[in-house]
């Protein structure tokens, strides 16, 4: 049963399952759980650092997500092959309203989100180089599994339907590979999110997700310049939430497309963009996304 603290509005149980797909869908953005990522199983080399700061922002109906956030990642030696740590501190601001059984449901927050952790290790093809080994490197075959995380540290309020917090653990893992033909790079990943509970929605309620399924391609093709530029493709599917045990909506099943695009200013600086919007929901849950990044590298010899 849902407790008298939502019952008290009648209405609202009729519309969780719309809010839900839209706002999920959205902060699901925000924390790049069903992102899509090119270059997630790609070498490196070691002692490399990279910060990123940048902007996006997601639509879904009449909601508009804007995020501002920043990145650290670290290129390491893992057992002799390379492997990269990131960390992800995103702040987002969403407003929009709907109309939904003739009431008007108005939304809007801001702060800071949920951090995400990702560590990815190749296992195959990509060698822990030093930066003047690696100018002779060339890429052929890369495998490599990952794992991303999302702590649950981000503003929260048990009392708001909607929060840029989820009040709930997700951990990711994947595997994808990477192979090399000339200038170009072709990539396939797969990965499972699987979350745990919020057992406090809305005055103590449970609020749970089914797992969500995902897999990913990418052709990449580098220019002479290091400048490079993909065509992504994702498909990702399950994610039925449930409301202290009751299913409020179906599962999911999407496909997107988009596509980034990276240019070097110079030996430390690159500028990036990307564009992706959805072009199959089964539960017209999609959304566009634009965003643009500014990286800086720094340490392992440069």
């Amino acid at each position: 049963m849902i407790k008298s603290s939502i019952i008290s509005h009648g209405w609202i149980p009729r519309v969780f399952p719309h809010l839900l797909l839209a706002f999920c869908t959205l902060f699901s953005t925000l924390t790049h759980a069903q992102e899509i990522e090119a270059r997630t199983y790609s070498n490196a080399p070691i002692g490399i650092n990279f910060i990123s700061a940048g902007v996006a922002q997601a639509k879904a109906g009449n909601y508009t997500l804007t995020s501002e956030v920043m990145g650290l990642t670290h290129i390491f030696d893992a057992f002799g092959q390379s492997g990269k740590l990131t960390l992800v501190l995103p702040y987002g601001q969403l407003s929009g309203s709907s109309s939904i059984g003739g009431r008007t449901v108005n939304a809007s927050t801001e702060g800071l989100s949920d951090p995400l952790i990702k560590a990815a290790i190749n296992l195959y093809g990509a060698p822990a180089l030093t930066l003047d080994q690696f100018k002779s490197y060339q890429q052929d075959l890369i495998i490599g599994a990952s794992l991303a995380a999302s702590v649950p540290w981000g503003k929260y309020d048990d009392n708001q339907l909607i929060n840029v917090g989820a009040n709930r653990w997700f951990i990711q893992p994947g595997l994808g590979i990477s192979k090399a033909l000339g200038p170009w790079r072709l990539e396939l990943a797969g990965a499972g999110i699987f979350y745990t509970s919020n057992t406090n929605f809305m005055g103590g309620n449970s609020l749970s997700q089914n797992p969500v399924y995902s897999t990913q391609t990418h052709g990449i093709y580098y220019f002479q310049n290091t400048a490079w530029i993909s065509v992504d493709a994702t498909y990702f599917t399950g994610g039925q939430s449930y409301l202290n045990g009751n299913p409020i909506s179906g599962s999911q099943e999407n496909w997107r497309f988009g596509t980034t695009m990276s240019y070097p200013v110079n030996k430390h600086n690159s500028i990036r963009l990307s564009a992706s919007t959805g072009a199959y929901s089964r539960t017209n849950n999609s959304y566009d996304l634009y965003g643009v990044s500014w990286q800086y590298r720094f340490g392992g010899g440069l």
